[in-house]
C-alpha cells in the first residue's frame, strides 16, 4: 500500500466520525474555491494536520493567510484531484512556494507537488536564460516566499554564471560617439565579443534574448550587483544599466505587464539605484547620457548624494559634452534663470580639480565648450553678470598658456550686452573686463573697434592694440628684409672667399712642385762637384772617360769622346808630314 492509500485510509477513519461536510470551502483573494476533504489531505500535509487536529471540520478560517493567487491555487487543487498539470516558466516558482506551504512533500506522498516543481526548475528552467527571467518575473508575486526558499538565489547565481560565459546576453554594447573613429575590427572591445563557436551555432535558436529591465528594481539590482562582484565586464553591465534606466526613468509610456512594475519602481528610487550600479570606469557610457540622468534626477527630486555622484561622473568625461547637453533648465516656480547655470559651474569645478592629464587638450576643449554655453546662456535676462563673468573666468583660467583666442568670449560678452541693454558703464565695463584684447583676431578686432554697444575705454583699447599689432607686424617685417639682406651679403663673401682660397691654393700646389724639383738639380750638381773633384787627384783615363760620358749622357750630348780620336786621326793620315 503507497504511502498516498496509506494516508486515504487513515484520514477516511476519523473524517467519516466528524460531523461536517465533506467539502471545504475557501475564499483566495475573493475567489470561491470548494474542496474535496479526502483528497486535499492526501496531498497536503499542511490541511491533514488541521483536519486531524480540528475535528469540527471547519477549517477554512485557518487557511485564509495562504500566501497565493487563485490562478496557483487552482492548479494546485487540480493536481490534488489528479488532474494533468502543466508546469511552465510563469508557474514554477509560485508552484514550489505553495506546494511548501501546504506540505506537498515526498514524505506526506509520493511523486508530490513539491518535488516535481523542483525538478523542473532545476532541469527546464536554472540552464535557460529566457526561461530563468520570466521565471524571476512571475517570482515577484511571491518574492518573499522564493526568497526564503532559496530560489531566487539560485535563479541569480544562474544568470550571473551565464552572463559570466556570455556576456552578450545583457544587450548591445553602448557606442559611444567619441569612440566613433575607433576601427570597430580593431578595438579589443570588439575582440572580446562572445561568439559562439560553429558546433554551438547549429543549436542555438534563433530567438531574441529576454532583457534583464524587464524585472521590478528589488530583482534588478542584485543581480547586477553580482556581476560587478563576479567581474563580468564592465560595458555590458554598463549597457544593460542604461536600458534600464530609459525604460524605467526616461521612458513615459508604459506596456500591459510593465504597468505593475512601474508602480512599484518609484521612478526616483529607480534613478538614485541606477546612479549607485553605474561603473566608475571613464568613458563606458555616454556624457550626453550621464546627463539626461542628471537632469531626470533633478526634475523627479532625487537625492543630494545621486545627484552629487553625477556631476562627478559628468566632470570625469565634461570634454565629450556638447553645448546641448549643458542647457539643464531650472526647475522650480521660483527660478530665477532659464538654465541651472550653478549646477554647471558644479560640474566644471569638478572637471577642473580632477583633471590629471598631461595633455591638455581635453583643457582647450572644454574652454571652448564652455564659450559656446556662455553664447547660448548669454542671451537670458536673468543671468546677473556675477554668474557670467565666473563663468567667463573658468574657461578663461583653464586656457592660460594656450594659444586660443578670445573671440568666443568677445561673442558672448556681445550678446550679454546686447540682451541686457540696461547695464549701466560701469557694470558694462565689469563685464567687459575678462576680455583680452591681445589675444582677438584681426576679424574680431575690427568688429569691436566698431561696436558701440563696448564701453569706450573697452573700443581705445581695442584700436590701440590694434596699433601695436600693426606696428608689430612692420618691425617684423623690416626685420625680415634685413635678414635677408645680411643673408645674401653673407652668402657672397663666403663665396668670394671660397673663389680667393681656390686661387691661392693653386699658386701654392705649384710653387711646392717647383721647389722641389730645385731641391733634385741642386742633389745632382752636388753629386757631379764630389765626383769632378775626386777625378782631378790622379783617377784613371778610363775613369775619367766615363765620367765625361755620364755627363754627356746627362747634358743629352749622344756623341762619344772615342769617335771624335778616330776622327782626328784618320784626318792625320789623310795629311802627311813633309
Amino acid at each position: 500500500m503507497d504511502t498516498t492509500t496509506r494516508h486515504l485510509a487513515k484520514s477516511s477513519s476519523w473524517l467519516s466520525k466528524s460531523r461536517s461536510s465533506s467539502h471545504i470551502q475557501l475564499h483566495i483573494r475573493c475567489v470561491p474555491f470548494i474542496l474535496d476533504r479526502e483528497l486535499m489531505a492526501a496531498k497536503s500535509g499542511k490541511i491533514f494536520k488541521l483536519l486531524k487536529e480540528n475535528l469540527s471540520g471547519d477549517i477554512s478560517h485557518l487557511l485564509m493567510d495562504i500566501p497565493t493567487d487563485p490562478e496557483t491555487f487552482e492548479l494546485v487543487v487540480r493536481f490534488c484531484h489528479g488532474r494533468e498539470l502543466k508546469l511552465s516558466p510563469e508557474n514554477c516558482i509560485p508552484l514550489t512556494c505553495l506546494s511548501n506551504y501546504l506540505g506537498m512533500t515526498e514524505n506526506h506522498s509520493t511523486n508530490n507537488l513539491l518535488k516535481r516543481a523542483l525538478t523542473y526548475l532545476q532541469q527546464r528552467i536554472l540552464p535557460n536564460w529566457n526561461d530563468l527571467v520570466n521565471s524571476l518575473k512571475a517570482s515577484e508575486k511571491v518574492l518573499q516566499e522564493a526568497v526564503k526558499l532559496g530560489l531566487v538565489d539560485a535563479c541569480f547565481e544562474s544568470i550571473i554564471e551565464m552572463a559570466l560565459v556570455n556576456p552578450h546576453l545583457l544587450g548591445e554594447l553602448i557606442r559611444n560617439p567619441s569612440n566613433d573613429d575607433v576601427d570597430d575590427s580593431d578595438s579589443e572591445e570588439m575582440k572580446n565579443v562572445y561568439r559562439p563557436n560553429a558546433r554551438r551555432r547549429l543549436f542555438v535558436l534563433d530567438r531574441k534574448s529576454e532583457d534583464l529591465n524587464t524585472l521590478s528594481l528589488q530583482l534588478y539590482e542584485p543581480i547586477i550587483r553580482g556581476m560587478i562582484h563576479r567581474k563580468v565586464p564592465p560595458e555590458y553591465v554598463a549597457a544593460s544599466i542604461c536600458q534600464y534606466a530609459k525604460r524605467w526613468v526616461f521612458s513615459s509610456s508604459t506596456r500591459g505587464d510593465d504597468v505593475l512594475i512601474y508602480r512599484r519602481n518609484s521612478r526616483s528610487e529607480v534613478i538614485e539605484a541606477v546612479e549607485r550600479l553605474l561603473p566608475h570606469e571613464q568613458g563606458l557610457l555616454p556624457c550626453t547620457f550621464l546627463f539626461e540622468m542628471l537632469n531626470s534626477a533633478i526634475i523627479l527630486e532625487a537625492s543630494s548624494k545621486c545627484k552629487e555622484g553625477l556631476e562627478i561622473r559628468i566632470g570625469k568625461q565634461l570634454d565629450q559634452a556638447t553645448v546641448k547637453d549643458l542647457l539643464i533648465p531650472s526647475q522650480g516656480y521660483a527660478k530665477e534663470v532659464e538654465y541651472d547655470v550653478e549646477c554647471i559651474k558644479r560640474i566644471l569645478k569638478s572637471f577642473y580639480g580632477n583633471y590629471v592629464r598631461s595633455d591638455i587638450s581635453g583643457l582647450i576643449t572644454v574652454a571652448e565648450l564652455v564659450e559656446d554655453f556662455l553664447v547660448e546662456v548669454a542671451s537670458d535676462v536673468d543671468l546677473n553678470t556675477e554668474t557670467f563673468t565666473l563663468l567667463a573666468e573658468m574657461s578663461i583660467s583653464a586656457s592660460v598658456g594656450t594659444q586660443t583666442s578670445s573671440d568666443g568670449i568677445y561673442r558672448a560678452i556681445d550678446v550679454y550686452l546686447d540682451t541686457h541693454r540696461f547695464l549701466t558703464e560701469s557694470e558694462r565695463e565689469d563685464v567687459c573686463s575678462i576680455l583680452d584684447c591681445h589675444k582677438l583676431s584681426p576679424k574680431a578686432r575690427e568688429h569691436a573697434s566698431q561696436n558701440n554697444r563696448l564701453p569706450l575705454r573697452v573700443v581705445v583699447q581695442v584700436l590701440f592694440v590694434g596699433q601695436l599689432s600693426l606696428r608689430e607686424i612692420l618691425t617684423k617685417e623690416a626685420e625680415g628684409c634685413d635678414d635677408r639682406l645680411r643673408k645674401v651679403a653673407a652668402r657672397e663673401e663666403e663665396e668670394e672667399a671660397v673663389r680667393v682660397g681656390g686661387c691661392e691654393e693653386e699658386v701654392r700646389t705649384e710653387m711646392e712642385r717647383m721647389g722641389s724639383k730645385v731641391m733634385e738639380l741642386e742633389r745632382e750638381c752636388d753629386t757631379i762637384r764630389r765626383e769632378i773633384q775626386s777625378n782631378c787627384c790622379g783617377g784613371a783615363k778610363k775613369k775619367e772617360k766615363g765620367m765625361w760620358r755620364d755627363m754627356k749622357r746627362k747634358f743629352g750630348c749622344t756623341t762619344s769622346v772615342i769617335n771624335c780620336d778616330c776622327h782626328v786621326k784618320r784626318h792625320k793620315k789623310v795629311h802627311p808630314r813633309h
